[in-house]
């Protein structure tokens, strides 16, 4: 039987000669024939890129000659010759070559003097403006851009006025009279700007695939290309009848022979496909990472690739017709897993996903992702199952680090909050505090001094009262803005708010000699909608700021003004302080938390501002001052016309963007 094969083997190699010399035979016959067509398609090729240097070669000697006239003209205007001369000359030019449209003489001042013929309208002009702000004459003429197929041909004389010469040259005319019949009748003739069509002279449409030349026109036209291109293709080259009759017996031949070998041939391709299904398998077992294994309806294995076997440690011959329970099996999982597979063999054919543990081989436990499909053979029979096994216990082991570390950003971010809130209300509380010290200082200086009943302690007791309440205020103000509740916002007096903050820092400010000035209009101005307490709080924090600036730096002055003026549809609240201004090295991080000018500030007291600023809706910005200094300036937005006069409590449609 074996010889058998090894005769049938033989047989099939020997029928494939006839072939083999039939193929050769066609693909002799073709190659000769795409020998003489290319060898043709080269003929025409030279012959097109003969002609085409032809072409160019006679429309740079046609541009050549005009530009010769213009360097005549030139140097004739500049030995004197009169104009009426030259322009005769000029005529004569035109009349014998029909592309020069006409002839122009421009002044030094670009103004057009002459022209020939009489009347033409201005050409050129850019290319005129352009060599009269040279600063010297060309010796040869210079092109402008090409416009409605004319192009300028300008030249600059020198001496005398170094008056400008301009011929307008029709590129179309130029092609119609210079190219002879027998090109016009074989080519097309264009003149192209990156793919825009110039000038052309083509007696008809060109066929597709027509061959082309192009060559590089750039001089005398700045980046154009003259290309010539065959109206029709090349004709086929070779004897067309005997190389279908010599097809047509090569294919005959061949039918011969592939009824003779029809039998071998679905033989051989079956076993072609058969080993190349096997080593696409072969491959894809080896590639995988994810865990292949096949169960018929027992639980037994029937099949599992080599990632199967490493995700277990077990090599497949031991896996491989073992029945449940499996060796890989968590022992505190063989219950649930075989109560499954009962599921799988009495219910219905469909996909099914689970997670479970494995234990491998060295003990380790592993968890994985199980995907089910039905194992269906080649006659439609469900078989078993099919299952794909991916290790997920890195996954999990990540997620739970990705939940710890959302807990552990959460607590920070608790702290963070509660450092920003004691880091407020330890700024904030600074100015009433102190100020309650100090009028429970003098209060216990009159009564130890006898003058218990003097008008003096209970102005001091009262001012202490409203400082202790103002402090109160703060810290629920404070507590409200960290805890994004919403500020009382009323229509609120801007000068009176103002005129109150400086009394809080007049004491402050006589201690360090500065003068503390508020402008305002005569008239008044429109209310404010804001929160006093907090609107104060920023003022108070930016008149400190500019007295501890003059107090610690070179002053401009001795005085910090307080501004405040209308400014479209916001008022404008203006602190300048006197003091050395802001360093260029903290301009752009002003705002930021924790940056300072002062050696001993918290650097919290800007930030704090702009956020309260921003949360009624307003703006908060600095400048260096005109005297020199800082300017801090607020833009607030006015009360509506309907609240202005209300007074609290304010409509709830007020309230609408109050949350920041």
């Amino acid at each position: 039987m074996t010889e058998s094969l090894v005769r049938s083997r033989r047989l099939d190699i020997l029928s494939l000669v006839p072939l083999v010399a039939i193929v050769a035979l066609v693909g002799l016959v073709g190659a000769l024939v795409w020998v003489l067509g290319r060898a043709d398609a080269e003929r025409a090729q030279t012959k097109l890129a003969t002609d085409a240097l032809w072409v160019e070669q006679s429309l740079r000697f046609q541009m050549a000659v005009d530009e010769d006239m213009l360097v005549r003209l030139a140097l004739d205007a500049a030995s004197g010759v009169l104009a009426e001369s030259l322009q005769a000359r000029a005529r004569v030019h035109i009349a014998n070559n029909p592309e020069v449209l006409s002839l122009q003489w421009y002044d030094r001042t670009g103004t057009m003097t002459g022209a020939v013929p009489a009347g033409m309208e201005p050409a050129g002009q850019a290319l005129v403006d352009r060599l009269l702000r040279a600063s010297t004459s060309t010796a040869r003429p210079v092109y402008g851009a090409v416009a409605d197929g004319t192009v300028p041909m300008a030249l600059r004389r020198a001496g005398g006025d170094g008056e400008v010469i301009v011929a307008v040259i029709s590129l179309p005319l130029m092609l119609e009279r210079h190219i002879p019949w027998w090109i016009a009748e074989q080519y097309a003739v264009r003149i192209t700007d990156q793919a825009v069509t110039l000038a052309e002279r083509a007696r008809r449409a060109l066929a597709d695939g027509a061959p082309s030349h192009s060559i590089s026109f750039d001089p005398p036209l700045a980046g154009t290309r003259l290309t010539i291109a065959a109206y029709d293709r090349p004709p086929a080259v070779g004897n067309t009848a005997l190389l279908a009759a010599i097809i047509g017996l090569a294919a005959f031949s061949i039918l011969a022979l592939l009824v003779v070998q029809r039998s071998a041939a679905y033989r051989r391709q079956a076993e072609d496909r058969l080993r190349a299904e096997m080593a696409f398998r072969r491959s894809m077992e080896e590639s995988l990472t994810v865990g292949l294994r096949a169960k018929d309806h027992m639980g037994r294995i029937l099949y599992v690739n080599p990632a199967f076997a490493r995700l277990v440690g077990l090599p497949a011959e031991t896996l491989i017709g073992h029945a449940p329970p499996m060796p890989y099996w968590a022992p505190d999982r063989i219950e649930e897993t075989m109560a499954r597979q009962k599921q799988l063999a009495s219910g219905e054919i469909a996909p099914q996903s689970f997670e479970t543990r494995f234990r491998r081989a060295d003990g380790t436990e592993i968890d994985v992702h199980v995907y089910e499909a039905p194992l269906i053979d080649a006659a439609g029979r469900h078989q078993g199952w099919m299952g794909s096994i991916i290790d997920i216990t890195e996954a999990k082991a990540a997620a739970r680090r990705a939940r710890a570390q959302d807990e552990s950003l959460a607590r920070t971010g608790r702290l963070v909050t509660l450092g920003e809130m004691a880091s407020t209300l330890a700024h904030e509380l600074n100015q009433p505090l102190g100020a309650i010290a100090s009028y429970a200082a003098g209060a216990q200086n009159l009564v130890e001094g006898g003058q218990a009943a003097s008008p003096q302690l209970k102005t001091a007791l009262e001012k202490l009262g409203a400082q202790a309440r103002r402090a109160g205020l703060i810290i629920r103000r404070i507590q409200d803005f960290v805890k994004k509740r919403e500020p009382q916002l009323v229509p609120l007096d801007l000068a009176g708010v103002a005129a109150d903050a400086i009394g809080l820092m007049a004491g402050e400010a006589r201690e360090r000699r500065i003068r503390l000035e508020l402008e305002h209009p005569e008239g008044g101005l429109r209310p404010v909608l804001a929160d006093r307490i907090l609107i104060e709080q920023v003022m108070v924090n930016l008149i400190r700021n500019g007295l501890e600036a003059m107090a610690e730096g070179p002053r401009h002055g001795d005085r910090l003004t307080v501004r405040l003026q209308p400014e479209g549809a916001m008022l404008r609240l203006d602190v300048a302080d006197q003091g050395p201004g802001i360093p260029a090295d903290l301009a752009e991080r002003l705002y930021d938390p924790f940056t300072s000018t002062k050696s001993a500030g918290m650097g919290m007291g800007l930030n704090i501002c702009r956020s309260i600023v921003e949360l009624l809706h307003g703006s908060l910005s600095n400048a260096p001052g005109p005297e020199g200094g800082t300017v801090f300036t607020v833009h607030l937005p006015y009360a509506p016309a309907a609240e202005a006069g209300a007074g609290p409590p304010r409509p709830a449609e007020l309230l609408e963007g109050s949350r920041t």
